[in-house]
Order: structure tokens, then sequence, then C-alpha cells
């Protein structure tokens, strides 16, 4: 039997199979309900069969209406096959589908669990799954989950991922000042304004101040205080329930005590009275007598309107990174372009098919039209255009030329062209998707200390109000004026601006946070920043950060006797398997110089190793078969153990070969028999900005040191090039986390900088600051989404650079904090000593305040520009 008839009779076996589950294949395919959802299903495929079957079984199961099936077959292990379908098909039917061409379907462990924790959709022929026939783990989650469930119930919350959200939105400053913010509308603004417009008119101007005006006024400002100052009321009444004073506390009980005072002053005496005029004054020693009136509905609503203005605006600048980045993302239904790939040998071409982004697989093609946003993370495999990389820039210039081969990343624009990309990562593994959530859970570490701040500035209030009551009561024994007591004593309530205090830490690092990422810097939270500040030592980790990662062969020095070819080819052998850089070059250099024919017949052309082992030093030990000439000329292969390491001094090498060692790049030396036969130098070219990049630490006062395996005469050349103050070479890998910790024990705050191969390092530093490249992105996204507790700060960017940029923008954000701060208290202090001496309005006091915390707002707001 040929191929094509096996194909053919498998796929009448799996139309069998169909049938019996009661599908007619002949009639049509199985129709579904296309409004329903979707589940996704991964089904290990155990037996044997070739490439033609795959693409017969992803056939077979795609004839179902609604089912897409891509079948990956590693070369390391078993089948998978990744089926997505309706939630109302029994995933038994796609098993038995797969199981009409002999290939036995089983489904893995999170498909089962999803499977069996989700109820049916609809009511199904077979009776439903009873909990107590399920395995004994999945029926402990069951039951854990019920009781999980009725404790949220009864608690009034959701917990799991809703609390996390929650919690996120917490940290968010707009919600600590503890005010209804869903209250603070433009129209209660625009209402209040138009009743207080009046009040303001007539409580200033005589000529405007009827018989009877100032009853008018009291009904204009009843809706003001009341309605208008409701979220301010709801505020304090809410913070007192908590048994936490709320930041609009002092406001509130200033605007209600004007009120009061005034209702009060209009039914007992003679400001009540028709023909009755008021004279505004703007010290607290011109004041009325008590038995002449005095009416502060002018306050109260002129307090109400520019508190709601200010909040209206504060609310309104406020707009996240977070907030961006939600409106920027492709919804999960959004229809993509998926292109077609090829099938069996003579089978008809397909056509482009759109399907929701969340049926995307890894490993599909997509094409992405000009104008479009890139909703995954991939390879281009066909096209060319420019893109616009969105909201994340990693350096460079904001706009790009890709084309085959290059990596682009979710949420970038294609602005011209036609891009064919295969999809790498989608959804929540993209790099969007982990920025996003570093950022987030940035805001949520930063809960915890904004609500100090909060806290803190809240001290202000109770203790405006007993400044108050104490300021009321010396008023009125020294002066004997209470509508002059009370005159200051509300200035007093009104010059308070907690609200400044709250708000200078968390908006300044939240902002200074976003602005970092927005240029490809993720910082863990605002701890971080402030540890950022005080770094006065970086240590750079040569390789992954200072060195591009191409390196090539520079030399090769034989010991005497030796081969320098062979020694090349040993090398080069005994390297294959890593993917490091040094390793790449060495491949290569041995692979140019065998297809050049270089050595002659007296190197052999392959070289065979067996036993190869890395024992994570970057030393490579292994079994090769060589060429040994004997004293009287004869050539015979042996097998010896060789091995490729890599010297930290001098004196571990004599003659030639030390010298070789110290002349150099990065040194390798050979070994084979016990003995060294030759020195190979690398040479890898410095990033382009390093030396300015270390000129701007210097700059910033900060001692830079580069740490390095090589031996101090290669190192500290290197060094020299860029013009690193310090260099600690010879140390190896295992002993560099003990190194950056003796630089910290002589009182250093070190800022460690290095790749994915030094994280033990990056732990013991005080900020650890991890930087990926082209070769490491997939470990460094990884660490990204994971939030890797060694990991302070992860730097997406490859350019050095990148390093003072985040010491100068961490600075500037405490800068801005600590100057806020001390501005705010000062203010406070200036201010109520003000209100207390009577020369401060209490009119005055409100624009004071407003404007006070509007201009640390502001302070606060210029963290989001990234100065580099």
């Amino acid at each position: 039997m040929d191929r094509n008839d096996q194909v053919t009779s498998a796929l009448e076996e799996a139309r069998a199979a169909a049938r019996v589950l009661g599908i007619d294949v002949d009639t049509g395919p199985l129709q579904v309900d296309h409004d329903r959802p979707k589940v996704s299903y991964a089904f290990e495929l155990q037996g044997g069969f070739d490439a033609p079957d795959v693409a017969a079984i992803e056939d077979a199961l795609e004839e179902i209406s609604g089912v897409r099936a891509r079948i990956v077959v590693p070369a390391d292990s078993g089948a998978t096959a990744w089926i997505t379908a309706p939630d109302t098909l029994d995933p038994d039917a796609l098993a038995q589908v797969i199981g009409g061409f002999g290939v036995r379907a089983v489904l893995s462990d999170s498909s089962l669990r999803r499977r069996l924790l989700r109820p049916d959709p609809v009511d199904r022929t077979r009776p439903a799954v009873r909990a107590s026939r399920l395995p004994w783990k999945y029926r402990r989650h069951l039951e854990d989950e019920e009781r999980s469930l009725e404790r949220a119930r009864r608690s009034g919350f959701l917990g799991g991922q809703e609390d996390r959200a929650r919690l996120a939105e917490n940290a968010q400053p707009k919600d600590l000042l503890f005010t209804a913010r869903d209250l603070l509308t433009p129209l209660r603004l625009i209402i209040c304004l138009i009743l207080a417009v009046p009040i303001m008119l007539l409580s200033y101007l005589h000529e405007l101040q009827f018989d009877g005006w100032q009853w008018l006024t009291l009904a204009l400002a009843l809706p003001v205080v009341t309605w208008g100052a409701w979220p301010f009321h709801r505020a304090m009444v809410g913070g007192a329930r908590r048994g936490l004073t709320a930041l609009d506390a002092a406001s509130s009980v200033a605007i209600l005590a004007a009120t009061v005072w005034s209702i009060v002053m209009l039914l007992f005496t003679p400001a009540g009275e028709m023909g009755w005029q008021s004279t505004p004054h703007w010290f607290a020693f011109q004041q009325q007598r008590i038995v002449d009136g005095e009416l502060f509905l002018d306050v109260a609503c002129g307090m109400t309107v520019l508190l709601l203005a200010g909040r209206l605006l504060t609310m309104r600048t406020r707009v996240s990174l977070l907030e961006e980045m939600d409106a920027r993302r492709p919804d999960a239904q959004q229809l993509v372009r998926l292109a077609p790939k090829s099938r069996l040998p003579g089978a008809p071409a397909r056509e482009e098919e759109r399907i929701p982004l969340q049926e995307l697989n890894v490993g599909d093609d997509i094409i992405v039209q000009a104008g479009e946003i890139i909703p995954v993370d991939g390879t281009v495999v066909g096209g060319s255009c420019t893109i616009d990389r969105g909201l994340i820039s990693t350096g460079g210039r904001e706009t790009e030329q890709v084309k085959v081969n290059s990596y682009v990343h979710a949420g970038s624009k294609n602005l011209d062209g036609r891009l064919k990309v295969r999809v790498v990562h989608t959804g929540h593994r993209t790099r969007s998707a982990a920025i996003h959530r570093w950022v987030n859970d940035a805001n949520i570490q930063q809960y915890q200390s904004t609500l100090l701040s909060t806290r803190t500035a809240a001290m202000l209030i109770p203790a405006a109000l007993g400044l108050a009551l104490l300021d009321f009561i010396l008023w009125v024994l020294i002066a004997g004026n209470f509508n002059a007591a009370f005159a200051t004593a509300l200035a007093v309530l009104a010059s308070v601006a907690p609200v400044a205090l709250a708000l200078s830490p968390a908006l300044a690092i939240r902002h200074g946070i976003e602005a970092a990422a927005r240029h490809g810097i993720l910082i863990r939270d605002g701890a971080t920043v402030r540890r950022t500040e005080m770094i006065d030592t970086v240590i750079f980790n040569r390789v992954g950060t200072l060195a591009e990662n191409d390196m090539h062969v520079e030399s090769v020095t034989a010991a005497h006797g030796e081969n320098p070819e062979l020694v090349l080819r040993v090398a080069g052998a005994l390297a294959l398997e890593s993917d490091h850089p040094v390793s790449r070059a060495l491949v290569k250099a041995a692979r140019e110089a065998r297809d050049t024919g270089a050595g002659g017949e007296d190197v052999p052309h392959w070289i065979d190793v067996s036993h190869a082992e890395d024992d994570g030093e970057g030393r490579f030990r292994g079994l090769v078969d060589l060429p040994l000439r004997a004293r009287d000329g004869t050539v015979t292969v042996t097998q010896v153990e060789a091995v490729l390491w890599r010297p930290r001094t001098m004196s571990q090498l004599r003659g030639r070969l030390a010298a070789a060692v110290v002349s150099g790049g990065t040194p390798l030396v050979v070994r084979w028999k016990g003995k060294d036969r030759g020195v190979i130098s690398l040479h890898d070219n410095v990033k382009p900005d390093a030396e300015d990049a270390v000129e701007q630490l210097e700059q910033l006062g900060i001692e830079t040191v580069m740490l390095s395996r090589d031996t101090y005469p290669v190192a500290r050349r290197y060094a020299d090039r860029i013009g690193i103050s310090q260099v600690l070479a010879g140390i190896a890998p295992g002993r560099k986390p003990h190194t950056v910790r003796a630089v910290h024990t002589q009182g250093a705050t070190v800022g460690m900088v290095g790749d994915v191969s030094v994280l033990s390092s990056l732990r013991v530093a005080d900020v650890g600051i991890l930087m990926g490249d082209s070769d490491t992105r997939d470990e460094v996204d990884h660490i990204a989404h994971s939030g890797h507790p060694d990991v302070d700060i992860i730097v997406l960017r490859r350019d050095v650079s990148a390093i003072p940029d985040l010491i100068a923008q961490s600075r500037r954000v405490c800068r801005i904090i600590d100057t806020n701060i001390i501005f705010a208290w000062t203010y406070n202090g200036i201010a109520l000593l003000a209100s207390v001496a009577g020369v401060l309005h209490p009119m005055a006091a409100t624009v004071l305040m407003l404007g006070s915390s509007l201009l640390i707002e502001a302070r606060s707001n210029s963290a989001r520009t990234f100065r580099r």
C-alpha cells in the first residue's frame, strides 16, 4: 500500500469514528454555535506517525466546524496536538478522530483539570461527572475552591485575581484620598459654579445687595454646600468609619462650619433683617462684632467650587501608562489574518483565513497590513516595513526598518508595507504584557509606602482642627470678637494642604517608574528608586553589558612543535554544543579554516568528540580522536582527553603561551594529554556608547568597576578603552557574588549590571540591574513575566547609556519628592501662622491651599519626562 492509500484509509477510519459519535461527515460538517466561547485543549499523542500523517490529522480535525488544530512534533519529546474548539464539543470526539489514524490521544494534565472543573455549557447525553468519581487531587481542589467561594460570599468580595486587581486599583493615588471620585463630575462643578457666582457678586458688591439678598444667597448656597460638597462630606464620614482621617476632612468641616455659622447669624443677628448689607473684610481684626452679624456663605461656596475644580483637574491630568497600554491592547476577539501553510503535496492552495486573536497558536503565520498594530511577539518571515515602536522604546529611533528574520513585539505599528509574522508569543506571554504586569506590580508594591505618606499627611487634619479650636478660643479671649475668631479658625482649616503632602511621593514615583518603562527600563518599586539614587559604585560584568555579542578569533598561538590549525579545530569541536559568544566564535573560525583547507593533510577534516561536558565555569572537556605522530614518523588516530579552559592569572602558563595570554584579547587555552598546546585570543568590540556612558557615570560622581574572568592585563587594557576606573580581574563565575559582596562590605552602595549569566551576583548587590540583548531575549522576557526576586531593574535596551539615564532619572525623581515635601511643610507652617495672626482671609487661604497643591502636583507630574 502506497502513501496515498494509507492516508485515504486513515481518513476513512476517522470518518467512521466520527459517525460513531453522531457526526455525519458525508452530509456536512458538525454545525456548532459560533457564538459560544472557545476552549483550548492539549492532547499528548502516543504512537508512531510520519509527517504526512500530521497534515492528514489536522485536516480531519478541521473538518469539524469551529475547530482549529496544530500538531507540534519536537525533536526531543513526544508530539502534542493543540486544538481550539467550541465549548459545546466533547473533547472525546476529538480524541476519537485522532484515534482513527492509529494514534492514541490523551488529554494533558492541565487540559484534563480544566475539563473537570469547567461546568458543562449544555446538557449532554452522557451523565455529568460526579465529584466522588474524580481523582482525589481534583476532588480536593474542588472542595477547597468551594470553601473559598463560600468565604468570599460571606465577606462580600472575591479573592484571587480580583483581590490583586482591587489592590492595584487602590494603589492609585486618586483612591488613597478616600474621596468618592466617581461623584466628582464636570456636571457637579458646572451647577455649583452657576450657583456660586451670584453668591460671590452679592457678597462683595454693595450695589447689588437688595433687600433680602442674604436669604437668596442662603437658598443658592444650600445645594452647593450639601449636594455640591457631598464628595468631601462623604469622604470625611467614610474615613471616620474606618478609623482614618480623610485628607479632605478639614475642607468638609470648614464648609459645614461656615454654612452653620451663616445660618445662625441669619436667624439670631441683624444679618437676617431686611436692608442689612455686608462689607467684605480681608483681615480678621477688621471683622464686625457678633452683634452686627457676619456671613461666610461666600467662603463655603467658593471653597466647594475651587476644590471641585482642583480635583477634576487633577483627575484629568493623571493618565497612566497602564491606561494607555490597556487602550492599545488588542481585543481577544479581534480578527487577524492567518496565512495558510503548505499541506500535502498536490493539495489545493488555501486562502488567507481570518480568525480571532485568542485562537492563534505558537508557530502560526499572520499577515499584518500597513496601519495595523502587531498583536503578537514574533519573527518576520516575509515582507518588510517600517514599524513604530509604540509606547515602549528600547533605545535608538522611534521607528525601525524590519525585514525577514527581524524580531517584532506586540504593540508596534506597521507604518507601511506588508508583513508576515511567525508567532512566538501571544496574549499574556508577550513583552508588552510583561511590561504591563511589571508596572502594575510596581504600583502594588508602592501601595504600602503610599498609605504611609497618606497617613502622615492626614495627621495634619486633627492638628489643624485642634489649632483652629485653640485659635478660636484665644481670639475670643483676647479680642472679644467672635466673628474675627471664627474667620481665623476658618482660615486655619482652609489653608491646610495635606493632599499635596500625600500626592507628592506617590505621583512622582509612579510617573518616574512609568517614564522609565516607556524608555525600556523596568523598575521594581519606589524603594528601588530610592536605592538607585544612592548608588555610588556601578559594577559592570564585561560580557553582556559593555561588549557586543559578536566575537571573532584574533590569533592562535601554538606551543613549540604544535600545529596551530589543529589547536583551533580541537577548540571548535569542544565548543560545538555551547551557544556562548565565545563558543560561537571558535566554531565559526574552525569551520572557516576547514573550508579553506588550512593545515593541509596533517589536520583531520572532522574531529569527533565524545563525552563532552561543560563544568559551568567555562571549561569544556571531552574525548577527541586526534592523529598523533610517533617518533618513527607513523601517524595513528588516538582518542585522548582534551580540555578548553580560560586562564585567570599569568602564573597558570609559561613561555610563549604566557605571553600570548596577556598580549591579546580574551584568551582560551587548549590542552590534551595533560599538556597545554596553544592559546586562542578572541576579540569583542566595545558597544558604541560604552565610553560615553562611563563618562556620564563619572560625571554623576559614581565610581565604575569592571568585573572579568580574564587576566588583569587583558581586562585592564579593555577597561582603559572605555575609561573604567577599577578592574576586578581573574574572577571565576562562582566567585563573582563574593566579589560583589566584598565591594559592598567596604561601604559602597553597589549597583551590579549584568546579563542572565550573573543572576546570583545581582542578588547580593544593593541594586541588581539585568541587561538583555537579542541572544537572551526570551530569558529576559521570562524574568520580566515572573518578577525574578534577584532582579530589581530590567533594562530592555542594549545601549550602555541606559545605566546613567536610569540613575539620573532616579535622582531627579527623589529630588522632586524631597523638594515638594520641604515646600509643602513650609507652606503649611507659614499659612497656619498667617491664618492664626488674622492676616489671611478664608477665601484667600482656600486659593493658596489649592494653588500649593496644584503646584506640587505639577512638579510631581514633571517626573513623567525622562531626562536622557
